[in-house]
């Protein structure tokens, strides 16, 4: 072997190591077309200091509350109060599992909302294959889960859900989502229109950045539209955090 192809291997590991490391990102997104970027976490993120994570610029985040039909995450009243104290504009997220029903989830996660109090993006509910369980539903029984689950969600908060997905939930079940939600991409090799060639609110453009106040590695969005698209967005769609309506639980 040459030295210059050791040079080559060796700078190809090294690119490699700084990339799963978050050091280096595969996608920048240029600032003056999405001017509003954000994070979102959960408790795999451990303790975060929400003033730093301000502090370099983002605008809003985005928590894990809940997961199924039980399980809340441990982290997301901390991060909740963190990231409002912080200035932060906050949203939740639920993790869809594959095992519930979709009204079963949709409880779950109004459940766990009840607990904090104060203004809150549209919820967002998180659709991808990483870590699911069981096999993979065929598309129309899924779509009727989906539906269950964005129906009852929007009876208790008064809008649709953002649905978070990723290329290989989009491609296979694209057809399967309800109808009248916002889309929040991921898509950190290319840019988003070369996966999804439809209109979406928010891409997550890196999934291994780092940002002060954050230990780790964590995941980076941004907002489809100007600054002023934002003032609006906020205006138009923020609500309140709900209270638990009666029957909630299944």
């Amino acid at each position: 072997m040459t030295s210059l192809a050791r040079l080559a291997g060796f700078s190809a590991v090294a690119a490699g190591w700084l990339v799963h490391a978050g050091w280096v990102r595969l996608q920048y997104p240029d600032p003056e077309r999405y001017p509003v970027q954000g994070v979102d976490v959960s408790h795999h993120q451990g303790a975060i200091d929400w003033t730093a994570v301000a502090g370099r610029g983002l605008a809003f985040a985005y928590v894990k509350a809940s997961e199924g039909g039980d399980l809340g995450d441990p982290a997301f009243e901390r991060n909740w109060r963190g990231a409002q104290e912080a200035g932060l504009a906050a949203g939740a997220y639920h993790y869809y599992s594959f095992c519930k029903p979709g009204a079963e989830q949709a409880a779950n996660f109004i459940r766990v909302l009840s607990r904090v109090r104060g203004p809150m993006l549209p919820p967002a509910v998180d659709l991808e294959f990483t870590g699911n369980c069981g096999d993979r539903p065929p598309p129309e029984d899924l779509a009727r889960e989906l539906k269950a689950f964005s129906g009852r969600v929007e009876r208790a908060l008064g809008a649709k859900p953002v649905f978070y997905v990723t290329g290989g939930f989009w491609e296979r079940y694209r057809a399967s989502i309800p109808p009248g939600g916002e889309l929040w991409v991921r898509s950190v090799v290319l840019r988003p229109e070369r996966g999804f060639p439809v209109e979406w609110r928010f891409w997550q453009f890196a999934s291994r950045a780092r940002v002060p106040g954050v230990k780790g590695p964590v995941d980076l969005d941004v907002f489809c539209g100007s600054e002023e698209d934002w003032r609006h967005y906020l205006r138009d769609r923020v609500m309140l955090t709900p209270d638990e309506p009666p029957g909630v639980g299944i």
